[in-house]
Formats: C-alpha cells, structure tokens, sequence
C-alpha cells in the first residue's frame, strides 16, 4: 500500500469515527426527549442520592400534625370514629390556638354511629328509645357545626374512573383563581372525578384541597401536584389550600407559559412550579417533633401554645391504617407528613427547584460535551481520553450537586455523563479499531523489511525497542548473487529494469526464509543476511535454515526458468546464488544509536557464515555448511565434507560442509555411496595419498551424475591441488588445512 492511500484511509477512518460519534449523540438525545422510563429512573436515583447525602435542616417552622396514630386507637377505640368525636377533635386544635387546620381524611359517607343511623339499623328497640335517637342531632351536623366554628380545609381524593360506585359525577364547588398566560388545563395533572366530602361537611368548610398524590412510576413520592385540574377546575392541593385559607382566603392565581405553568401566586408570593403545576419537596427526615397524638387534644394533655399559631393537617400514622409512603430519603413516612413537609418547604422558601428549561440545559449540556469528547478524541491518547472522562463527567456532576446544595435547583447530573461516558467508550472503541489497523499496516510495512515474527514480537515485547543484545545460539545464512557485475552492466542502460529484477529477485530469496520463520536482517544490495532462533526461539533452527536453504536454490531457478521463457530476447543471463550457513553464539538485539538502530546479529559465527558464502563459489557447491551446523542436520539432509580450510581473517581452521538435498537424497542408496567415496577421498587426501585420493575423486564424479549433482568445480579444485602436491609434496608439518586467500 502506498503511503498516500495509508494516510488517505487514516482520514477517512478519523472522518468517520467523528460521524458515528454524532450519530451516538443525536441518538441519546432522542432517547433523553423521549424519556423512557429508565432514564427518568435514573434522574430520579440521582436526585434521591442528594437528598440522602443532603437532607433538608429541619427547622422551627408552624407547622403541626395531629396525629390518629396507635396510641390513641388504642385509647379511643378503631377507627373511624363518631363524627362527634371528630367535632371535638376539631374544637380542641382550636382552642389550642391553631391558625387554621386540614384533613388528609374523606369523610364520603354518613356517620354509621350516628343516633338516627342507630334507630334505623335497631327497629327491635323500643318505641321511646328509637324516637329519642331521632330527635338527637345527627353526628355529621354536630362535626358540621364544629368545622363551621373553625378555619377547616377539607381534603378530598381522587377516584378511579372505573369505579362502580361512582356512576355519576359529584359537582364541585368552584374556588377562587385566576390564569396568568394560556389555558393550563392541557399541561396540568388531571383528575376525571373525585370522592368530595358529605354536602352538610363541605358546604361549612372554609375550604376544600386534594390531598392526592402520585409516585412515580418506582413508586417514590417526589414530587407533590401544588395545583391540578378535576372536573375542568383548577384546584389546589391541600397544603397550598391550607395556606391560602389560613392568609386569609384570597383567590390563587396561575402564571402560564407555552412550555406549561410557571408557577402559582398565593399567601402573596410567587411559587415557581414543573410544567404539570407540581413541586419538588425537599425532605427532612421524619420527625415526632411535628406530631401531636390526637388522643391527647382530646384528653387535654397537649402543651399550651403547642398549636398556637401553627397550621395543622390532621391524619393518621396507624399502622393498621396503611397510610405510609416511600420517599426519596429511603424511608417511608405517613402521607399527611408529606403535606406538612410540602407546606415547611413554602414556608421556608426551600423547595426544591426542577425549572422548565432544566431539559434544555440538559441537552445542550450533552450535546456540547459528547461533540467535545467526539472532535478531539480521534487525535487523543488513552491517558486524554480517561482524564476527559473523569474532567467532563466528574464537573458536570459536581455543577449539578452544586446547584442542588447551593440553589435547590435539579440539574440531572446522570445523562449528560452518561453521554459522555458513552461517546468516550466509542471513540475509544473506533481509536483501538484505527490504531489496530495502523499497526497492521505498520506491521505490514515493517515487515517488507524484516520478519514478521520480530515484528509481532515488538509489538508484544515494547521493551525491545531499546539499545542492547542477549546472547543466542543462531543460525545464520548469507546469500550473493554470482556475476552480479557481468548482469549490472547488461542493464547499463537500464537501471529501472535492473532495479525491478532484483525487487523481485529478492523477494524470491525472501520467502521461503520468511515462510522458515527466519529473521531477514539485512539486504545488502544483491546479498540477504537472515537468521533464526530470535526473536522467537526455533528448536530446530539449524533444519530451518537448511530447508530454507535449499527451497531458496529451487525457487531461484524456477526464477530464471520464467525470465527465460518470458524474455522480450534471447541474452537472459541466469541468475546464480551461493549460500553460506552457520550455527554458533551470538549477540542478538538492537544495534546503533539511540536514534536509529537495527535488530542484528554480531558474532564470530556471523563473520564464519559470511566466509562460506563466498567459499560456495571456490568449492562449486551452492550451500556451504559450517561444522556446527551440519552435525546438527546431518541426520536429515544430505551433507557431505568438503575441506579443512583457514578462512581470511581467521586463524583456527574450519571444517566445512556441502549441502545437497534434503531427507530423501540423505535416504538414497547412491547417496550413501557418493558420501563414502568422499570420505575415502578426504582420507586419502590427509594422508598424502595422491593416488588413492586422485582415484576416490574419479569414482566421485560418476555417483554424483547419477544423483544428478553437479560437483565439477569442487573435483576440479582437488584434482588441482592432488597435482601441485603430487609436483611439490608438502612438508612434514602439512596438516591438511587449507589457507582460503580469498573472502
């Protein structure tokens, strides 16, 4: 691949990476409008987490609730009580200075203890008796009367639709309001129908309130409707309407926007409500500070001034009761508390605040760090990219706890993190593909000029990539091209087409020592160096090399065949290789500066390889094997001893070795035969027996034509040397070794 088109790609990948990104985007924030319900649950978790960590400071606030709870069940009697009792419930807040009070109870039917309700379900009794019962008032007119005489707020409940009893719809008594803005009906929470109080207990209340209150869908009640719709009515809830009576009764106003209700104007302050008119409380933990038993108002054991002044919602915290709900803070508390809650927190001005435009904040709040985190991350390494997460996911939660503890204010701090979080494991996802990529291109690349085994190994082993050497046992091959000189000048006039031939001549030499797992080290114009055994280790190097060795030879003339029977004329000078192997320590790593380096291999069993390579071509056999080398493939291949010589530049003499063929010439009868007359040959020779010497290289020559091995030049060199010694005997002190005088 040219670089150009590696580059080319690289852009490309990069353009592309940063358009999944948006795509990421755009899609969570399709999921984010549309709002699914895990999404919201995990907003809701978040704001539920602030305010365990963060609880509101409860406060001295007037607010009371007197409390039906077990204690006074168990004074008094079950539940319900008679109305009467109700009545002088009532009273007795009253009387202890309470401002005004509400009831988170619906008293729907008649009192069934009532004096009449007792006649009419005890006919048995007798006639004085049941026309006594008659003529006592009816406990629901004394209640009347006892709610008349004080500042009451009855609360009334929501009913389901399908509700068999509710075949027909009671009718309401409007309350007092105004609308700021547009209609508010199609934004507020509505209600179709509603279970109201008797007509004799709503007409003496001094106001009327809904005290129902819906979770969400995890069943958690955070947020509380200030005003809602029933019956095309606006009406308030009971806490706001308790407030409203007990400031004096003035009417209510709505403030509407085309994103929905603002907010509700009441007791004269503005109250910033959520787009369907509810409110945010902010929790305190459930206190017995705020409860005062109902069973002791009646019995008069309640403090004085302990109501004075206090606005009372009246409910039940009984267990047998069931009137528990979960909250925010983990623990369930009495439904009435969560009005009483509601009113401290517009007492106090501490509502929490979940503004209309918060959703747009939150948008554009992803939007602009997931583009962010997608623009840069195609340029950025891992270690930027975790610090970006942690910075922009960590910062944008930290503003939104902020704005909570500061401000009251509920910013999600999930989805806008977790958008960042998201774009950031994609990015990072199509980094690793990109980079996977580049280095397989890199690896490709690297690997035209070294093995692709080292190459994997680098990119394995980084440590590699430093200055310094180990000590290995290699194999070591050398090769060089015959009469390069004689074939340089037939392409005088055309260096490109001598170029391209030895490009392919090359690549002809270096792949049988690739496909031999062989490092190449170097090429070295028309000669390779290669070895084996690092950086991977080979248990048979020394076969490898050998069998590379020999493919190499078979290729290069499969090589000349085809340029021969494809030449455009008929002076095609073939190409001829000689190759020299050795096995021996080594020091193996990079070798240079701290700038550029090679990973090689120095040693005197590299310096010997190279000497045998050029040795090929004295002795007329192609594959020169040092003494290491060939008793450790002999076994193998077919190798026969070719002298005992002293190379240039060294001064201990070297046993040498040809290579023939591989296992089935080293299994062939004949030749067995040729390695035993040249045995004889080399016997013959050490003991000066020119004759017997002489006589052994004849029979040589024939049992090598029948194996079809061309060992002309190698007979001829010692058919030379039998004659000069025959001419000029050596002295005593001839050991046979031969001086090589070149390299």
């Amino acid at each position: 691949m040219r670089y150009a088109d590696l580059f080319t790609g690289l852009f490309q990948s990069i353009g592309l990476g940063r358009l999944l990104g948006a795509l990421l985007v755009f899609c969570l924030l399709a999921i984010r409008i549309a709002d699914p319900s895990i999404v919201s649950e995990m907003r809701f978790t978040a704001f539920d987490f602030y305010q365990r960590i963060k609880p509101r400071e409860p406060q001295r606030l007037p607010v009371a609730i007197v409390d039906i709870d077990d204690a006074s069940l168990e004074e008094l009697g079950q539940w319900p009580w008679p109305r009467t009792r109700m009545g002088d419930l009532v009273t007795g807040i009253s009387r202890n200075g309470a401002v005004a009070l509400g009831f988170d109870i619906v008293f729907s039917e008649p009192d069934r203890l009532s004096p009449e309700k007792i006649a009419e379900d005890n006919p048995s009794f007798t006639p004085e008796m049941l026309e006594e019962l008659r003529r006592m008032p009816r406990n629901d007119d004394v209640f009347a009367k006892a709610i008349a005489s004080s500042r009451v707020i009855l609360g009334q409940s929501s009913v389901r639709t399908n509700d068999a009893n509710r075949d027909t719809k009671v009718k309401m008594r409007a309350v007092a309001h105004a609308v700021i803005g547009g209609d508010p009906h199609r934004f507020l929470i509505s209600f179709p129908d509603i279970l109201q109080n008797l007509p004799v207990l709503e007409d003496a209340a001094t106001g009327r309130g809904m005290f129902s209150v819906r979770p969400d869908e995890d069943g958690i009640y955070r947020r509380v409707p200030l005003v809602m719709g029933v019956q095309n009515q606006i009406r308030l809830g009971l806490a706001p309407e308790l407030l409203r009576v007990a400031t004096g009764g003035d009417a209510f106003a709505v403030r509407v926007n085309e994103a929905g209700v603002e907010g509700v104007v009441l007791a004269r302050q503005f109250i910033e409500t959520a787009a369907n008119g509810s409110v945010w409380p902010y929790y305190s933990p459930s206190s017995r500070a705020r409860y005062v038993s109902a069973a002791d108002i009646l019995a008069g054991r309640v403090p004085a001034q302990r109501l004075a002044g206090h606005l009372v919602l009246i409910g039940t915290s009984a267990i047998g009761l069931e009137d528990f709900r979960p909250t925010p803070l983990g623990k369930p508390m009495p439904g009435v508390e969560i009005h009483a809650q509601l009113l401290e927190n517009i007492l106090s001005k501490t509502l929490l605040n979940r503004p209309n435009y918060a959703v747009a904040v939150e948008l554009v709040a992803a939007l602009i760090l997931s583009f962010f985190v997608v623009l840069i991350a195609p340029r950025s390494g891992a270690t930027l990219m975790i610090a970006l997460t942690i910075s922009l996911a960590v910062g944008w939660a930290g503003s939104s706890y902020y704005l909570f503890s500061a401000n009251q204010i509920l910013i999600d701090p999930v989805w806008p993190a977790f958008c960042i979080i998201l774009s950031v494991m994609l990015m990072s996802s199509l980094n690793y593909l990109r980079e996977e990529r580049l280095r397989q291109h890199i690896r490709s690349a690297f690997g035209q000029y070294v093995s692709p085994d080292l190459v994997a190994s680098l990119a394995e082993n980084r440590d590699q990539l430093a200055l310094g050497g180990d000590r290995r046992e290699l194999t070591v091959l050398f090769s060089d091209v015959r009469g390069f000189t004689t074939l340089s000048e037939k392409y005088r006039e055309d260096p490109g087409g001598l170029t391209k031939l030895m490009n392919q001549f090359l690549t002809v030499l270096s792949k049988p020592i690739l496909d031999q797992h062989g490092t190449i080290d170097k090429f070295m114009g028309d000669a390779v160096m290669a070895f084996w055994n690092a950086p991977l280790e080979t248990a048979d190097h020394e076969h490898a090399a050998c069998r590379a060795a020999l493919t190499m030879q078979k290729d290069i003339e499969e090589f000349n065949r085809y340029r021969i029977e494809n030449a455009e004329d008929e002076d095609v000078l073939p190409i001829d290789v000689g190759i020299g192997i050795n096995s021996g320590t080594c020091i193996v790593g990079n070798m240079g500066s701290d700038t550029r380096f090679d990973y090689t291999a120095l040693g005197d069993a590299v310096n010997l390889a190279s000497r045998l390579e050029g040795q090929s071509k004295a002795y007329g056999i192609k594959i020169v094997l040092g003494e290491s080398t060939a008793r450790a493939v002999e076994d193998e291949f077919a190798v026969i001893e070719l002298d005992l010589i002293r190379v240039k530049g060294k001064t201990r003499p070297e046993r040498i070795f040809g290579l023939l063929g591989g296992i089935e010439m080293r299994e062939d009868s004949a030749f067995a035969a040729l390695s035993e007359t040249n045995s004889a040959m080399r016997t013959a020779y050490n003991q000066k027996d020119w004759t017997g010497a002489q006589s052994a290289l004849d029979r040589l020559v024939g049992e090598a034509k029948a194996l079809h091995i061309d060992i002309a030049n190698y007979a001829a060199l010692y058919v030379r040397r039998i004659q000069a010694f025959s001419e000029t005997p050596p002295g005593d002190e001839w050991d046979g070794v031969y001086v090589a005088e070149t390299k």
